[in-house]
């Protein structure tokens, strides 16, 4: 059975593209602070290594979610250098530590397919310094890699999910609250996703018949990035 390595795929997004992995027949492996699988703070280097060498005992792992990540709000002036540093270290370093730790086995096999979780975010808002940042960081990663692995059979890809209702949207956007319908009401589709609407964009770009779709930025956006990113 095809394995695939899912960072964060114990809650939200990285959940529900867990159960989409399954049932799309990977053998799914999760790294998590949390959760049923193999358990590591991977906003530290070290534990994220021990993580990946539990990971591969199994085997080989030739497909790979970068899904792990954190927010760090606050406005520009209050920012702080240790948000920051977590923001990189979690959203942008766990990435290319784990690409690399899973490179050997993909170029073996002369396939591999790796999805960034990137944000739309990235294109600019409001209280997202760090986060922003990081993230526009992943589609620069996402360019370079699709370009130097290609030659292998390796595609990489990032989706850049809107708004989309986990438990931790709800706790800042309330259900029924002015706010929350006023983001509602900016989304062209009239709702705000859900983690399976990320799960199934994450299915495709995994998919063995993806291999000529690489370097690529897929907005799972109810349409709020048209008219805002570049075409």
């Amino acid at each position: 059975m095809e394995r695939v390595l899912i960072t964060g795929g114990a809650s939200g997004i990285g959940a529900a593209t867990a159960a989409r992995c399954r049932a799309d027949g990977y053998d799914t492996v999760i790294i998590d602070r949390v959760g049923d699988g193999i358990r590591a703070d991977l906003s530290d280097p070290t534990e994220t290594a021990e993580a990946l060498q539990a990971a591969l005992a199994g085997g080989p792992i030739t497909r790979l979610v970068n899904n792990v990540g954190i927010v760090c709000p606050a406005n520009a002036e209050a920012q702080t250098l240790d948000e920051l540093s977590l923001a990189w270290s979690l959203n942008l370093r766990t990435a290319l530590q784990c690409m690399q730790a899973l490179l050997p086995g993909m170029r073996a096999a002369r396939f591999g397919r790796i999805v960034n979780m990137s944000s739309r975010a990235a294109l600019g808002k409001e209280l997202r310094t760090a986060y922003a940042a990081t993230k526009a960081g992943l589609l620069g990663m996402t360019r370079v890699w699709a370009l130097e692995l290609g030659a292998d059979g390796i595609t990489a890809n990032a989706i850049g999910p809107g708004p989309i209702r986990t438990e931790l949207f709800d706790r800042a956007n309330p259900p029924g609250a002015p706010r929350t319908q006023a983001i509602i009401d900016a989304v062209p589709v009239k709702r705000v996703g859900t983690p399976d609407d990320v799960a199934h964009a994450v299915s495709y770009f995994l998919d063995a018949r993806s291999g000529f779709v690489t370097g690529q930025t897929l907005y799972v956006c109810g349409g709020m990035t048209v008219g805002v990113a570049g075409v």
